[in-house]
């Protein structure tokens, strides 16, 4: 494991190495392609004089916001479509219909609905975190090994009981997939919803900066979103290994 996290480190660094090498070489414009350590510069004076800070914990509530609204309705949408064979057959075509619409087309009209600020973006995070978890929770529903399901009918169990006792536990590592799906796909949301209907974020500081030609500073807050995206990754990766057996996480 060990050696794996070296080799991930040692080609980080190669390619930014190599990207360093290139824009002094070849003498590119900052405007084009900033040099890392351009960006790194302008990061650390953005962090250091709190110019980022504010940006940074409002997108940060957004996406926590949003993904909690959208990762608790797809459990529980999940739970009941994949009870529910009737429900599933009804109700999963709008579900998916509410998937495949462009997000960024939608940003005008929840702003319409919801006006400007923190709700609207809250609103698309959460719809787009909410398909991974329902279609995880609903699949693992139906994946339950069928001797497992008879020997709880043989003891005489409720369906509340054989929910909560053997289809929900069985599923969880499909479950916890899709919350790892949902917490990448929850930075996409909050970003996309700022870029529309946003002054303040990390997403309309993207937009602000492109309308200053600020180009090291739009890297450096992707460099952010970066980091920030991946935190939440490992924090996810981490609670399945609290509540999964070692072998059943991956």
């Amino acid at each position: 494991m060990r050696r794996d996290l070296a080799l991930s480190w040692s080609l980080g660094l190669t390619f930014l190495a190599a990207w360093e090498a290139v824009v002094r070489l070849c003498h590119t414009s900052p405007l084009v392609l900033p040099a890392p350590s351009a960006v790194a510069q302008s990061l650390l004076q953005g962090l250091a004089s709190g110019y980022l800070l504010p940006h940074i914990v409002l997108t940060l509530t957004e996406v926590v916001l949003g993904l909690l609204l959208g990762a608790s309705l797809g459990f529980a949408g999940g739970v009941v479509l994949g009870e529910s064979l009737r429900w599933r057959r009804v109700l999963m075509p709008y579900v998916v219909i509410s998937q495949v619409l462009p997000k960024l087309a939608l940003a005008p009209l929840f702003i319409v609905w919801f006006g400007f600020g923190t709700l609207p973006t809250v609103v698309m995070t959460a719809l787009i975190c909410f398909f991974p978890l329902l279609e995880n929770t609903s699949t693992s529903m139906q994946q339950v090994d069928a001797r497992q399901l008879e020997l709880f009918r043989m003891l005489r169990a409720s369906r509340l009981q054989t929910l909560w006792r053997l289809k929900i536990p069985a599923g969880l590592p499909h479950i916890f997939a899709g919350l790892r799906v949902a917490v990448v796909l929850a930075w996409v949301g909050a970003v996309v919803g700022e870029f529309i209907g946003a002054s303040r974020g990390l997403g309309a500081l993207i937009i602000a900066a492109q309308g200053s030609m600020d180009t090291p500073l739009m890297f450096a807050v992707l460099t952010v979103i970066t980091v920030l995206g991946l935190a939440f990754y490992k924090l996810a990766q981490w609670l399945a290994h609290r509540c999964l057996p070692l072998d059943t996480t991956f």
